[in-house]
């Protein structure tokens, strides 16, 4: 599976904002639904907090897609 990358303007960003941003949920209730049905890693490990901070290198997989997080600051 390839992992594309999605380039953010600071040095982090939570779970719910990235998942939109990176096309992953259609919109915030989207986002929230599939982290709370388990749908959602980072890094591997199963995610269910919303509001989490990812930084530059997290892995963010849903539903078989992978995305990447970049900083344009790194």
């Amino acid at each position: 599976m390839s992992i594309r990358d999605v380039e953010i303007s600071d040095e982090s960003i939570r779970l719910g904002q990235f998942l939109k941003l990176a096309g992953l949920a259609e919109d915030g209730a989207h986002a929230r639904t599939l982290i709370e049905d388990g749908e959602v890693t980072v890094n591997g490990r199963e995610e269910t907090r919303r509001g989490k901070q990812l930084v530059p290198g997290d892995v963010i997989a849903v539903l078989g897609e992978k995305a990447r997080l970049v900083s344009r600051l790194s």
